[in-house]
């Protein structure tokens, strides 16, 4: 149920949301938390079933009975899902397009978020203007979410740079923000917001999404591909998938260690992946 093609097949976000995590966290094994960071609660009496390692055995010497620790540690936090909408966003591979995959990624991990009490919220970058909607921890604020996710059409370019460390300041907690995008920038202007939200030092993850068509230069029977922001129109010969992969090759490096020198977290998905590897990576740095 994570393979996108199948995803496609269902007509409301809520319900992909769900049947997405759903199907990802069974049979998943949810580790006890434990460590350090723990803050002792309270003492209770022991119950069949209770995890022994929790048992108190210092306690059990002076009374005698059986005492369980109980601890309790603050862990949900904000999650702001920040999505690309600039035109390239339309680009299709098959029947699935760039931007219903990042609908299908931000949903999901939204919905995986607010299972953990976490509060979410959503920036679209769009030309002409960036819209926010603050996070937040209810139910009922996801649904806002799902709506304005479903309403995003994609069109011009990337956001022209606003006072980005104002906005994503927060309240001074570190915070995870994940960034769905393609990485297409003519004029840096992405590379421009990683700057700005990496001073802020919150934890970053950038999913770069890819057609396996762009990836694989898989396009027979066209001469001419257009960009879908800039309208220029390229000229494609027999030669043309050698420079082609040759450049995108040397592209991708450079992003990896521009991001890695940012310590933001870079992870390319073609659009024909199933959403497990990205849903695992969210779950890594939301548990940093």
């Amino acid at each position: 149920m994570l393979d996108p093609k199948v995803l496609m097949s269902i007509k409301t976000l809520p319900l992909l949301a769900k049947t997405v995590i759903d199907g990802f966290m069974n049979g998943f094994n949810k580790s006890t938390v434990k460590g350090p960071g723990l803050e002792f609660s309270q003492y209770r009496s022991y119950q069949p079933g209770d995890d022994l390692r929790w048992m108190d055995w210092r306690m059990f010497a002076r009374s005698d009975r059986y005492y369980i620790r109980e601890s309790e540690i603050e862990t949900s936090i904000s999650v702001r899902f920040l999505v690309d909408a600039s035109a390239s966003m339309n680009h299709k591979d098959g029947d699935i397009s760039k931007i219903d995959y990042a609908r299908f990624l931000a949903a999901s991990l939204a919905y995986l978020a607010n299972l953990q009490g976490d509060a979410v919220g959503l920036y679209v970058f769009k030309e002409g203007g960036l819209f926010s909607l603050a996070s937040r921890p209810d139910p009922q604020h996801l649904q806002r979410l799902y709506h304005q996710l479903e309403n995003i059409k994609p069109s011009g370019t990337f956001t022209q740079e606003v006072h980005y460390k104002e906005l994503f300041a927060g309240s001074g907690r570190k915070e995870l923000l994940v960034f769905i995008t393609d990485m297409y920038q003519p004029e840096g202007e992405i590379m421009n917001l990683l700057d700005s939200l990496a001073a802020l030092r919150h934890e970053i993850i950038v999913f770069q999404l890819m057609g396996q068509n762009e990836l694989d230069f898989d396009f027979k029977g066209y001469s001419s591909l257009e960009d879908l922001e800039t309208g220029e129109v390229v000229q494609v010969g027999p030669q043309a998938k050698k420079q082609y992969q040759e450049a995108l090759k040397t592209h991708q490096e450079t992003i990896r260690m521009q991001l890695l020198g940012k310590h933001i977290v870079h992870r390319m998905l073609s659009t024909s992946e199933p959403l497990d590897k990205a849903l695992r990576d969210f779950l890594v740095q939301r548990n940093k």
